[in-house]
Protein backbone atom coordinates (compact mmCIF):
# COMPACT_ATOMS: atom_id res chain seq x y z
CA UNK A 1 0.00 0.00 0.00
CA UNK A 2 1.63 3.41 -1.06
CA UNK A 3 1.78 5.95 1.63
CA UNK A 4 -1.18 7.79 0.93
CA UNK A 5 -4.01 6.83 -1.73
CA UNK A 6 -4.81 8.69 -4.75
CA UNK A 7 -8.67 8.52 -6.27
CA UNK A 8 -9.01 9.91 -9.72
CA UNK A 9 -12.98 11.07 -10.26
CA UNK A 10 -15.04 8.90 -12.69
CA UNK A 11 -14.18 10.90 -15.94
CA UNK A 12 -13.79 9.94 -19.13
CA UNK A 13 -10.78 9.99 -21.18
CA UNK A 14 -10.62 12.70 -24.17
CA UNK A 15 -10.01 15.55 -25.66
CA UNK A 16 -8.38 17.89 -22.94
CA UNK A 17 -11.78 19.99 -23.12
CA UNK A 18 -10.86 22.91 -20.34
CA UNK A 19 -13.56 25.33 -20.15
CA UNK A 20 -11.73 28.84 -20.42
CA UNK A 21 -13.27 32.05 -18.29
CA UNK A 22 -14.16 35.20 -20.48
CA UNK A 23 -11.55 37.76 -20.97
CA UNK A 24 -11.40 41.36 -19.93
CA UNK A 25 -9.21 43.58 -21.04
CA UNK A 26 -7.86 44.45 -17.61
CA UNK A 27 -7.33 40.56 -16.34
CA UNK A 28 -3.99 39.04 -16.90
CA UNK A 29 -4.27 35.67 -18.46
CA UNK A 30 -3.02 32.84 -16.14
CA UNK A 31 -2.65 28.97 -16.59
CA UNK A 32 -4.61 28.52 -13.49
CA UNK A 33 -6.92 30.39 -10.92
CA UNK A 34 -6.97 28.27 -7.84
CA UNK A 35 -8.63 28.63 -4.62
CA UNK A 36 -7.30 26.78 -1.34
CA UNK A 37 -10.05 26.29 1.13
CA UNK A 38 -8.66 24.97 4.10
CA UNK A 39 -10.41 23.15 7.18
CA UNK A 40 -10.03 24.81 10.67
CA UNK A 41 -12.96 23.38 12.03
CA UNK A 42 -12.46 22.02 15.89
CA UNK A 43 -11.96 18.64 15.13
CA UNK A 44 -8.50 19.64 14.23
CA UNK A 45 -5.77 20.04 17.11
CA UNK A 46 -3.27 22.53 17.32
CA UNK A 47 -0.45 20.29 16.09
CA UNK A 48 -2.91 19.79 13.33
CA UNK A 49 -3.68 22.91 12.25
CA UNK A 50 0.53 23.95 12.62
CA UNK A 51 1.72 20.90 10.15
CA UNK A 52 -1.65 22.09 7.74
CA UNK A 53 -0.67 25.52 7.79
CA UNK A 54 3.38 24.68 7.07
CA UNK A 55 2.62 22.20 4.52
CA UNK A 56 1.03 25.34 2.18
CA UNK A 57 3.56 27.17 3.25
CA UNK A 58 6.65 24.98 2.69
CA UNK A 59 5.17 23.94 -0.95
CA UNK A 60 5.44 27.61 -1.93
CA UNK A 61 8.96 27.73 -0.98
CA UNK A 62 9.78 24.06 -3.02
CA UNK A 63 11.47 23.72 -6.83
CA UNK A 64 9.23 21.10 -7.46
CA UNK A 65 6.25 23.84 -7.24
CA UNK A 66 8.00 26.35 -8.75
CA UNK A 67 8.47 24.68 -11.58
CA UNK A 68 4.92 23.44 -11.99
CA UNK A 69 4.26 27.15 -12.45
CA UNK A 70 6.58 27.60 -14.98
CA UNK A 71 5.31 24.61 -17.03
CA UNK A 72 2.05 26.44 -17.83
CA UNK A 73 1.59 28.36 -21.61
CA UNK A 74 1.40 31.53 -19.36
CA UNK A 75 4.52 30.57 -16.61
CA UNK A 76 2.16 31.91 -14.01
CA UNK A 77 -0.36 31.24 -12.29
CA UNK A 78 -2.94 33.12 -9.39
CA UNK A 79 -3.35 31.70 -6.31
CA UNK A 80 -5.86 32.63 -3.11
CA UNK A 81 -5.50 31.18 0.57
CA UNK A 82 -9.02 30.66 2.23
CA UNK A 83 -9.41 28.65 5.57
CA UNK A 84 -12.97 27.62 6.92
CA UNK A 85 -15.33 26.03 9.31
CA UNK A 86 -19.32 26.63 9.89
CA UNK A 87 -21.43 27.72 6.99
CA UNK A 88 -21.07 31.34 7.24
CA UNK A 89 -17.12 31.43 8.91
CA UNK A 90 -14.97 31.53 6.03
CA UNK A 91 -11.43 33.78 6.31
CA UNK A 92 -9.26 34.96 3.66
CA UNK A 93 -5.62 34.75 4.80
CA UNK A 94 -3.64 35.46 1.83
CA UNK A 95 -5.65 37.46 -1.07
CA UNK A 96 -5.67 36.54 -4.37
CA UNK A 97 -1.60 37.00 -5.60
CA UNK A 98 -0.26 36.49 -8.94
CA UNK A 99 2.75 34.18 -8.71
CA UNK A 100 5.30 34.08 -11.28
CA UNK A 101 8.73 34.37 -9.90
CA UNK A 102 10.77 32.59 -7.29
CA UNK A 103 10.08 35.80 -5.62
CA UNK A 104 6.05 36.09 -5.70
CA UNK A 105 6.19 32.34 -4.54
CA UNK A 106 8.03 33.42 -1.38
CA UNK A 107 6.41 36.23 -0.79
CA UNK A 108 2.83 34.16 -0.93
CA UNK A 109 4.20 32.00 1.25
CA UNK A 110 6.07 34.97 4.17
CA UNK A 111 2.21 36.53 4.20
CA UNK A 112 0.88 33.01 4.94
CA UNK A 113 3.30 32.14 7.52
CA UNK A 114 2.41 34.98 9.56
CA UNK A 115 -1.43 34.69 9.72
CA UNK A 116 -2.58 33.80 12.95
CA UNK A 117 -4.07 29.75 13.69
CA UNK A 118 -7.44 29.19 15.05
CA UNK A 119 -10.21 27.41 15.13
CA UNK A 120 -13.78 27.79 14.36
CA UNK A 121 -17.18 25.68 14.79
CA UNK A 122 -19.16 23.04 13.20
CA UNK A 123 -17.90 21.95 9.42
CA UNK A 124 -19.66 23.36 6.53
CA UNK A 125 -17.68 21.52 3.07
CA UNK A 126 -21.34 23.45 1.09
CA UNK A 127 -20.79 26.60 2.75
CA UNK A 128 -16.86 26.84 1.80
CA UNK A 129 -17.54 25.71 -1.73
CA UNK A 130 -19.99 28.38 -2.22
CA UNK A 131 -18.13 31.22 -1.08
CA UNK A 132 -14.95 29.87 -3.13
CA UNK A 133 -16.83 29.81 -6.20
CA UNK A 134 -17.50 33.45 -5.62
CA UNK A 135 -14.35 34.54 -5.47
CA UNK A 136 -13.12 34.27 -9.00
CA UNK A 137 -15.71 36.92 -10.19
CA UNK A 138 -13.55 39.84 -10.98
CA UNK A 139 -10.49 38.80 -8.96
CA UNK A 140 -8.71 40.26 -12.03
CA UNK A 141 -7.07 36.81 -13.85
CA UNK A 142 -8.42 35.28 -16.75
CA UNK A 143 -7.53 31.08 -16.31
CA UNK A 144 -7.12 28.44 -18.44
CA UNK A 145 -8.61 26.40 -15.61
CA UNK A 146 -9.97 27.18 -12.74
CA UNK A 147 -10.02 25.10 -9.55
CA UNK A 148 -10.92 24.54 -5.89
CA UNK A 149 -8.71 22.44 -3.16
CA UNK A 150 -10.98 21.74 -0.54
CA UNK A 151 -9.07 19.88 2.66
CA UNK A 152 -11.04 18.46 5.69
CA UNK A 153 -11.34 15.57 8.38
CA UNK A 154 -15.25 15.27 8.38
CA UNK A 155 -18.55 15.35 6.30
CA UNK A 156 -21.00 18.49 6.36
CA UNK A 157 -22.50 18.87 9.26
CA UNK A 158 -23.56 23.05 8.83
CA UNK A 159 -25.49 24.64 6.14
CA UNK A 160 -26.76 23.88 2.67
CA UNK A 161 -26.57 20.09 1.45
CA UNK A 162 -22.81 19.58 -0.05
CA UNK A 163 -23.69 17.93 -3.40
CA UNK A 164 -26.00 21.37 -4.66
CA UNK A 165 -22.77 23.03 -3.58
CA UNK A 166 -20.77 20.74 -5.30
CA UNK A 167 -22.70 20.68 -8.62
CA UNK A 168 -23.81 24.71 -8.51
CA UNK A 169 -19.55 25.35 -8.79
CA UNK A 170 -19.26 22.34 -11.53
CA UNK A 171 -22.01 24.15 -13.41
CA UNK A 172 -19.86 27.40 -13.35
CA UNK A 173 -16.82 25.43 -14.87
CA UNK A 174 -15.11 24.90 -11.86
CA UNK A 175 -13.25 22.00 -10.58
CA UNK A 176 -13.17 20.29 -7.86
CA UNK A 177 -10.50 18.76 -5.74
CA UNK A 178 -9.73 17.18 -2.36
CA UNK A 179 -7.54 16.37 0.78
CA UNK A 180 -9.42 14.30 3.11
CA UNK A 181 -7.32 13.86 6.21
CA UNK A 182 -7.98 10.66 7.52
CA UNK A 183 -5.81 11.09 10.81
CA UNK A 184 -7.77 8.87 13.15
CA UNK A 185 -10.17 5.67 12.20
CA UNK A 186 -13.10 7.16 11.84
CA UNK A 187 -16.19 6.02 9.64
CA UNK A 188 -19.13 7.66 9.25
CA UNK A 189 -21.19 4.97 10.07
CA UNK A 190 -24.37 4.69 11.89
CA UNK A 191 -27.12 4.94 9.40
CA UNK A 192 -25.82 2.32 6.68
CA UNK A 193 -22.47 0.82 5.55
CA UNK A 194 -19.69 2.01 6.94
CA UNK A 195 -18.05 4.80 4.54
CA UNK A 196 -14.59 6.06 4.95
CA UNK A 197 -14.12 9.72 4.66
CA UNK A 198 -11.77 8.95 1.08
CA UNK A 199 -15.57 7.72 -0.36
CA UNK A 200 -17.00 10.62 1.19
CA UNK A 201 -15.28 12.82 -0.51
CA UNK A 202 -14.96 11.29 -3.86
CA UNK A 203 -18.95 10.97 -4.30
CA UNK A 204 -20.15 14.00 -2.65
CA UNK A 205 -17.48 16.45 -2.42
CA UNK A 206 -14.97 16.54 -5.56
CA UNK A 207 -16.49 17.43 -9.21
CA UNK A 208 -16.19 18.17 -12.58
CA UNK A 209 -13.26 17.79 -15.18
CA UNK A 210 -10.24 16.11 -14.36
CA UNK A 211 -11.45 15.90 -10.53
CA UNK A 212 -9.19 13.66 -7.92
CA UNK A 213 -7.94 13.57 -4.14
CA UNK A 214 -5.56 12.22 -2.73
CA UNK A 215 -5.78 11.21 0.89
CA UNK A 216 -4.20 11.91 4.08
CA UNK A 217 -3.52 8.98 7.06
CA UNK A 218 -0.77 9.98 8.75
CA UNK A 219 0.05 12.76 9.89
CA UNK A 220 3.86 12.83 8.41
CA UNK A 221 2.04 12.45 5.09
CA UNK A 222 0.61 16.29 5.12
CA UNK A 223 3.32 18.10 3.63
CA UNK A 224 4.28 15.45 0.75
CA UNK A 225 0.31 15.05 0.19
CA UNK A 226 0.13 18.71 0.08
CA UNK A 227 2.80 19.28 -2.55
CA UNK A 228 1.77 16.13 -4.72
CA UNK A 229 -1.90 17.67 -5.20
CA UNK A 230 -0.17 21.53 -5.57
CA UNK A 231 1.90 20.03 -8.51
CA UNK A 232 -0.76 17.96 -10.51
CA UNK A 233 -3.39 21.11 -10.53
CA UNK A 234 -0.45 23.15 -11.43
CA UNK A 235 0.45 21.06 -14.55
CA UNK A 236 -3.37 20.03 -15.34
CA UNK A 237 -2.80 16.34 -15.39
CA UNK A 238 -4.69 14.12 -12.91
CA UNK A 239 -2.86 11.63 -11.49
CA UNK A 240 -2.27 8.13 -13.25
CA UNK A 241 -2.99 6.01 -9.97
CA UNK A 242 -6.71 4.96 -10.00
CA UNK A 243 -6.96 3.31 -6.59
CA UNK A 244 -10.57 4.20 -4.83
CA UNK A 245 -10.54 2.31 -1.48
CA UNK A 246 -9.57 -0.71 0.28
CA UNK A 247 -12.40 -2.31 -1.09
CA UNK A 248 -13.24 -3.64 -4.41
CA UNK A 249 -16.77 -2.22 -4.86
CA UNK A 250 -18.57 0.11 -2.15
CA UNK A 251 -21.84 1.58 -1.99
CA UNK A 252 -22.47 5.05 -3.09
CA UNK A 253 -21.90 7.37 0.07
CA UNK A 254 -24.96 9.23 1.77
CA UNK A 255 -23.75 12.83 1.26
CA UNK A 256 -26.36 13.58 4.01
CA UNK A 257 -24.11 11.21 6.83
CA UNK A 258 -22.71 14.14 8.40
CA UNK A 259 -25.37 16.30 8.61
CA UNK A 260 -27.43 12.94 10.32
CA UNK A 261 -24.29 12.06 12.57
CA UNK A 262 -23.74 15.99 13.69
CA UNK A 263 -26.06 16.40 16.32
CA UNK A 264 -23.76 18.79 18.63
CA UNK A 265 -20.35 17.89 17.83
CA UNK A 266 -18.19 20.37 16.31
Amino acid sequence: MPPFRTILSAIGVGALLWWSAPAYSADIAVDLELVLAVDISYSMDGDELKLQRDGYVSAFRHGEILAAIRSGRYRRIAVIYVEWAGASLQFVRVPWQLIDSDEAAEFFAARLEHQPLQNASRTSISGALDYAAGLFAGNGFSGTRRIIDISGDGANNSGLAVEGARDRAVARGITINGLPLMLRPVYLSGFADAVELNDYYRDCVIGGFGSFLITVEKISQITLAIRQKLILEMVGRPPRVILATHRKWHPKADCLIGEKLSFDDP
